[in-house]
């Protein structure tokens, strides 16, 4: 499509099912330190209190996978690299789909005229996957995320809010069967059921939104992801249908899909904030950033190489830092003296 859209639905604003499945994974504590999952109240499943006069909501999906990226498998399997999510191998996606789901609402209104709207990409109290599943853009799969058949998961949504009495679209029928792979694929076993995520033990959460120091019995299994985890997206049969961005936005900028985690522990703060300008990453800031590292080093085959660059951390003024760097020297030396 002109503006960079792969597929675009239409839902209705009654999300009364998707509410209780929220309450219920709230009250469970699953969200981890994302209060901003609970702040909110109910906004998150009642459009209408979000957004007073909202009777639908159009949905869009765009695709992110960069086509040059080195592959994810490859990457994951080379423990001296340090593993990106694809999603955050270019510049910051919230910005763009903002931007083109206003030009989108604006040329709505050059047919039809005036309307109220807002438009929303991972910026709001907002259940995307729900809205997106109900408009038919696909179906919750189970690992949570949307799934498509022509388009599998790898893809950004966005919504506009708005007050036209629009016809709504049929929701997509579940097609993920007796399938399991993305439950038995997650490392630390964060998929705890079908359509059931435990954020603190996922890779995702524990690299980009936790604050804090990583559970060190979670570290191991980390191994090279130093933010986010695709394991899930990976092993899903529907990812072979997944589409190439199109978006130079989203082709990978110094060379995130390739880097070694020696090259990039190395970064001072100042080449941190410079060459992730613009990039999601950079929201996490150089500190955890450093801590993500450090268990990507700790997790690494054993080296000199990997133990000389710990070491120049070992003394960094940031408390959380030293600790991961602590443990994952501890580890890389109990290795070399085998």
């Amino acid at each position: 499509m002109e503006l960079g859209f792969q597929a675009i639905g239409i839902a209705g604003h009654d999300l009364g099912q998707a509410e209780d499945r929220l309450l219920k994974w709230l009250a469970q504590g699953y969200h981890g330190e994302m209060d901003y999952m609970a702040n909110h109240g109910v906004k998150r499943s009642r459009p209408q209190e979000l957004v007073p006069g909202t009777l639908r909501i159009i949905t869009a999906r765009m695709a992110y996978f960069p086509p040059r990226a080195r592959d994810s498998l490859e990457v994951m399997g080379d423990s001296n690299k340090a593993y990106i999510s694809r999603y955050a191998l270019g510049r910051d996606y919230h910005k763009l789909i903002r931007a083109r789901l206003q030009k989108l609402a604006e040329k709505i209104q050059s047919e039809i005229g005036p309307f109220q709207f807002r438009a929303f990409t991972d910026s709001a109290p907002v259940l995307e996957v729900e809205l997106a599943s109900k408009s038919g853009l696909g179906w919750r799969g189970k690992h949570s995320l949307l799934l498509s058949r022509e388009a599998g998961s790898w893809f950004f949504l966005g919504e506009i809010y708005t007050d036209l009495p629009l016809p709504f679209d049929e929701p997509e029928q579940n097609h993920c069967g007796t399938c399991s792979r993305c439950i038995t694929a997650c490392p630390t076993a964060a998929i705890i059921a079908p359509y059931q995520v435990d954020a603190r033990r996922c890779i995702s959460y524990l690299t980009i939104e936790l604050k804090g120091s990583i559970p060190e019995e979670l570290r191991p299994l980390i191994g090279n992801r130093v933010y986010g985890c695709d394991d899930c997206q990976l092993a899903c049969p529907w990812n072979k249908f997944g589409q190439l961005t199109s978006e130079p936005d989203f082709a990978v900028r110094h060379g995130l899909d390739d880097e070694k985690l020696t090259e990039l522990f190395r970064w001072n703060e100042e080449e941190f904030d410079a060459r992730l300008a613009g990039s999601p990453i950079r929201r996490i800031g150089h500190e955890r950033w450093l801590r993500n590292i450090a268990v990507g080093l700790g997790n690494a085959l054993p080296s000199r190489e990997v133990v000389a660059a710990l070491n120049e951390r070992r003394d960094h003024p940031s408390e959380l830092v030293r600790e991961h760097v602590a443990w994952a020297l501890e580890r890389q030396i109990k290795l070399l003296n085998r």
